[in-house]
């Protein structure tokens, strides 16, 4: 059992004290300015008839942190073996704007990584409880799949400040990892359940902490870091 220092396995960690949360239905799986964003829509090239018939959504509220917390131990260990993932730039935007180009390139790369990535557990793949990596052999857990989507939408020219690893309690009551995109419309969620990205308070979890934007502390979330412990066990 691991409690809440910051350990995290995909596959779940049980919850044994929560306050104030009911399951929700189980979902099938399915610059220094904003020029860095400027950037991405030039190299995209002109709009095209599709891109305008891509609609964007609505507006969504912000998930505001609450205070700092300990980072997660899976990624802490991930930024000792890869600390150029994990270097931020406090220059960059804290936000972007959500164009139809970002969008359409959120939508593109989250169902891609979905498609190609087969689920393992780190005790499966790597004979650990709880490792953080690229899923670069084709399989990883929810963790390992967002890594892989940050590191394509910093390649398609969106700034890693904007992209941040999330823990969440899912609908299962289990720990699952999912990556928060922040935007002038609100903050969007990349998940590897689900090819749709939707606002932070539609996807039905609990969110408890993400990293931060400012420097190596994560942010608490909701209020409510802390509040729980939390236990391994199988998908």
């Amino acid at each position: 059992m691991r409690h809440a220092d910051g350990g995290l396995t995909c596959q779940t960690f049980g919850l044994l004290r929560w306050r104030g949360w009911t399951d929700a239905v189980r979902r099938a799986r399915q610059a220094a300015s904003f020029g860095l964003v400027g950037t991405l829509l030039t190299l995209g090239g002109a709009t095209t008839h599709a891109h305008a018939r891509l609609v964007l959504p609505g507006e969504a509220s912000p998930a505001e942190p609450t205070g700092s917390v300990r980072a997660i131990a899976g990624w802490t260990n991930f930024c000792a073996r890869v600390p150029e993932e994990c270097t931020l730039d406090t220059s960059e935007p804290s936000v972007i704007p959500l164009t139809v180009a970002v969008w359409r390139t959120l939508l593109s790369v989250n169902r891609r990584v979905n498609a190609r990535i087969r689920p393992l557990t780190d005790q499966a793949h790597w004979g650990v409880v709880d490792r953080w990596d690229f899923p670069d052999d084709g399989s990883g857990d929810c963790e390992d799949y967002q890594l892989l989507k940050r590191r394509m939408l910093v390649e398609r020219g969106l700034p890693r400040r904007v992209l941040l690893m999330t823990v969440v309690i899912d609908e299962t009551n289990e720990g699952h990892a999912v990556l928060t995109v922040r935007t002038d419309r609100g903050d969007f969620i990349l998940d590897n359940k689900t090819d749709a990205i939707r606002p932070w308070r539609r996807t039905g979890y609990s969110f408890i902490r993400r990293a931060g934007q400012d420097g190596p502390a994560w942010v608490s979330l909701e209020g409510k870091d802390g509040t729980a412990q939390v236990a391994t066990a199988e998908p």
